[in-house]
């Protein structure tokens, strides 16, 4: 019963942390949209200044650095879910940086029943191990997959990533490599998968691993 109880104590405190840094991931997306916005008229009264002057290309590279600027600040998936939005666009940025060949198609259905914190949650977790499992591989060999859809009258999710050898299972759950004290993510996106009367499948096999998860959809 206590082990039980820190267990439960560990997981909420992991949760809370991992919340708090998805939400700082939202401000600062919407910090850069501001400034961006701010920004708007000063560059139209800069472009306007140079046309009058027939400064033609000096305002063709000037369009061109804007919009090199805006593509950084313009988020590249769009799920439907401001919060899914950053933390998505997030970790995906975060596997270019290391490499990563990413291939998503991501849409949250509108009866998705899932809560905006516990979706957040699911993926950040999922996409956290797949990034880490590529990085054990060499940068020619690692790539991504990211699906978020509708199945049937199930809300779908699905996380392949490029892994080693394959895994086994010990009572019905993948063995970490990670050590003690590890582990807490995945048990979380089981606990929530759980609550919401889904499943969550998993599958190894040497070169990959994938993550599926089936949630029941809301009836219109």
């Amino acid at each position: 019963m206590l082990f039980s109880k820190w267990i439960d104590k560990r997981i909420e405190e992991y949760q809370s942390d991992l919340v708090s840094k998805y939400c700082s991931e939202v401000e600062e997306m919407y910090r850069k949209m501001r400034g961006w916005r701010h920004d708007y008229h000063n560059h139209i009264q800069a472009m306007q200044a140079s046309m009058a002057l027939g400064h033609y290309d000096e305002v063709n590279k000037y369009l061109c650095s804007l919009n090199d600027d805006l593509t950084q600040v313009d988020t590249a998936v769009k799920t439907g879910r401001v919060m899914v939005d950053a933390i998505l666009n997030g970790k995906i940025s975060m596997a270019k940086k290391n490499g990563i060949t990413v291939n998503v198609k991501a849409r949250v259905p509108e009866n998705t029943p899932v809560s905006d914190v516990d979706l957040c949650v699911i993926i950040g977790n999922l996409l956290d191990n797949a990034i880490e499992e590529n990085g054990k591989l060499p940068e020619s060999s690692r790539f991504l997959r990211i699906y978020i859809g509708q199945k049937d009258t199930h809300f779908y999710l699905s996380v392949t990533n490029a892994a080693g050898k394959k895994q086994n299972k010990k009572e019905g759950f993948f063995s970490s490599s990670k050590g003690s004290g590890h582990g807490f993510g995945l048990a979380r996106v089981r606990s929530l998968v759980a609550k919401y009367d889904g499943i969550l499948m998993t599958d190894s096999e040497d070169g990959g691993f994938t993550g599926e998860i089936l949630i029941p959809l809301c009836s219109e």
